[in-house]
């Protein structure tokens, strides 16, 4: 490749837009030669040339596309002959010619007969996503950020062998539009396994199918949206019907259509004066929710959480029509309902015709003794019961399910059909076989007895590095809460230091927002540890690390 073809001008080899003119019919030999040693150099096009044969046309135009579109050959930028470029690159000309013809006909470049090829001015260059911002940010080295599990854990084989058997048991008709419920083998054995390890009452025609916790709130959220200030669960609630049967194509072509307006919105815009029914959320607890909430017209209100649980009395000052509860590992304090909590709050949602929603997000791991039964089980037609796959198999299968009172069953799934018309059919076919040949529960013990010996080597490693500090919530889930002797802070001051060791933390009071002084602005270092995600041995360098940052 010549000198003037392989040298580029510091503008242009950045990808800065060039101050040159679009290109007259009559330009001269000088200007053109100007324009050709302000391209780009054309090495970013070899390796699509040295592919096979049958690969490089195509190859190639996806190589000139990226380069025009992150930027690398600017807007403005003429390009070579195709003759010229050809040679130097040693393929045919016809394959240039391909690719310039492909790509103006998409609007990347444009030419005219005589004045060559140019990248388009209508191009812009792409921003740099979030996710490559954060790759070029410093990562910590190691972290205690809860809410992951130990994804390495995540049964592929007996995953891999599910799929085959779900495919080759599946009759072509499976494979339509689903039942919006969900497939009904899935809720089949959904309704065993929750009843069996968690006592829920779980009907299979009761049983939605979702996207995890996030969407099943959504759902709910979008059901108290649409009935306002009206009857929820008590006598005259009047649930819209749902539209349609369980599957096929001329259910979604038919009535179900005429929902689609109200399926993005989900809920009707509130109106001016119109009060947004109130939802009651934990506080500490997940900040998403109440963005979830907000989404569909509902008024999150973060009430104290206690040493017991929300207080019934907080809902009914507050006007909640409902409460999302954590109850057998609240998250993130770690304290389990107690009794009496737990029986004023139903009492609570029969007196007011109120709704409680339970997220059951790690009930199944329970380490010193059985696990804490299920709130929903007490009063089936006063909770909404919620689980997913997310710390048991892995939070990117989005695979998650609700048990709802059977007066909202009919709106739930109207409103899960319009969403997203119902859930991958081959992944619901997968995880019911791996339900019913007991493969699922084999993982729950696996993973149970892995996420002990991570707890117990945290709570030992802490013991040793930070004599004094106090564990909580340590008889369940996959984090606890350290409470550092005041010797270790302030608070910001230990933070600090634990960033500058490489070591990712999350103090408690990230997830409070003021209601529970028990939880909140407290003197002293308290931390969210989550531990499940790390082997034992990196627990133990962590901690260290912790203790003695220069070393």
């Amino acid at each position: 490749m010549s000198d003037s073809q392989t040298t580029s001008s510091p503008a242009a080899a950045h990808g800065a837009p060039t101050d040159r003119a679009a290109p007259a019919s009559d330009a001269g030999p000088d200007a053109t030669r100007a324009a050709r040693a302000a391209t780009p150099a054309w090495e970013l096009l070899l390796p699509s040339v040295a592919l096979p044969a049958r690969q490089r046309g195509r190859a190639l135009q996806r190589a000139l596309r990226d380069a025009i579109t992150s930027g690398r050959i600017a807007g403005g930028t003429r390009l070579p002959a195709s003759r010229e470029l050809a040679a130097d690159l040693g393929v045919s000309r016809g394959l240039i010619t391909d690719a310039y013809e492909q790509l103006t006909a998409e609007g990347y470049l444009r030419s005219g007969r005589g004045a060559g090829t140019w990248v388009s001015g209508a191009v812009r260059c792409a921003v740099p996503t979030g996710r490559e911002r954060a790759n070029d940010a410093r990562e910590p080295a190691i972290g205690f950020l809860p809410g992951t599990p130990d994804l390495s854990l995540f049964p592929r084989t007996a995953w891999t062998a599910a799929h085959r058997r779900a495919l080759a048991r599946l009759p072509h008709e499976a494979l339509g539009y689903p039942d919006p419920r969900g497939l009904p083998e899935l809720r089949e054995a959904l309704a065993g396994l929750l009843t069996r390890r968690r006592g829920v009452v779980a009907d299979p025609e009761r049983i939605v199918v979702c996207s995890g916790v996030a969407q099943a709130l959504t759902l709910v959220g979008a059901v108290l949206a649409g009935r306002g200030d009206g009857p929820l669960l008590a006598a005259g609630a009047a649930p819209t019907p749902a539209r349609g049967g369980a599957g096929g194509g001329d259910r979604w072509a038919g009535a179900a259509a005429e929902a689609v307006g109200s399926a993005r919105g989900i809920a009707a815009p509130s109106t001016p004066g119109q009060v947004r029914p109130r939802v009651a959320l934990e506080d500490p607890g997940t900040a998403a929710y109440r963005g979830l909430f907000a989404a569909v017209g509902i008024d999150g209100v973060p009430l104290a959480v206690g040493t017991e649980g929300i207080d019934p009395a907080e809902l009914a000052a507050h006007g909640a029509r409902g409460a999302v509860l954590t109850p057998s590992h609240q998250f993130p304090s770690g304290i389990a309902y107690s009794a009496r909590r737990r029986s004023g709050l139903l009492d609570w949602a029969r007196a007011a015709d109120g709704l409680l929603v339970e997220d059951d997000y790690d009930g199944d791991f329970r380490y010193d003794r059985a696990p804490v039964g299920a709130l929903q089980g007490l009063d089936p037609g006063r909770v909404v019961y919620t689980g997913s796959v997310s710390k048991s198999l892995a939070p990117g299968l989005r695979l998650g399910w609700m048990v709802v009172p059977q007066s909202l069953v009919d709106e739930v799934v109207e409103r899960k059909r319009t969403m997203d018309l119902g859930h991958p059919v081959l992944d619901q076919a997968l995880f019911a076989d791996l339900i019913e040949r007991g493969d699922y529960d084999r993982q729950l013990r696996r993973c149970q007895r892995a996420y002990r010996e991570r707890r117990d080597a945290l709570v030992t490693a802490l013991a040793e590095h930070f004599p004094g500090t106090r564990v909580t919530g340590i008889a369940a889930g996959l984090h606890v809460i350290a409470h550092l002797p005041e010797r270790y802070g302030p608070r910001e001051s230990f933070l600090a230091r634990a960033e500058r060791a490489g070591v990712a933390l999350a103090p408690l009071d990230a997830y409070a927002c003021g209601t529970a002084p028990e939880w909140h602005a407290r003197p002293g270092v308290r931390l969210v540890l989550g531990y499940a995600h790390l082997s034992p041995s990196r627990i133990v360098a962590a901690v260290r690390q912790l203790r003695h940052p220069d070393r």
